[in-house]
């Protein structure tokens, strides 16, 4: 089986709280849901779902995480790739993954 590749749009956003340091990217709900069903079975802690992700011309190796409240996954984006692809929150940032099997 090919591995799909989803691409998808989503403004960058800071966790909420006094010393939030977490930045998120929400997959949309339809990708979220296909994703889900797809790949029920890798599952890991917490239900998160191993990835492969690009920014720009930056590729990682991360997890997805289920939000349960938004029906998503949420992606987490690192200092350092923020840094590397200048972005910052409230900004739209396009960015592309695959499931890692």
């Amino acid at each position: 089986m090919k591995q799909k590749i989803y691409k998808t749009t989503s403004t960058l956003w800071l966790y909420p709280g006094e010393t939030a340091k977490w930045h998120f990217l929400t997959v949309s709900k339809d990708i979220s849901q296909e994703i889900k069903e797809t790949y029920k079975g890798l599952r890991k802690g917490f239900g998160s779902l191993p990835i492969e992700v690009t920014i720009g011309k930056t590729t990682w190796e991360t997890s997805v995480f289920p939000d349960t409240r938004a029906g998503t996954y949420l992606l987490p984006v690192k200092a350092k790739v923020r840094k590397a692809e200048d972005i910052y929150v409230d900004e739209k940032v396009i960015f592309s993954f695959k499931v890692r099997q």
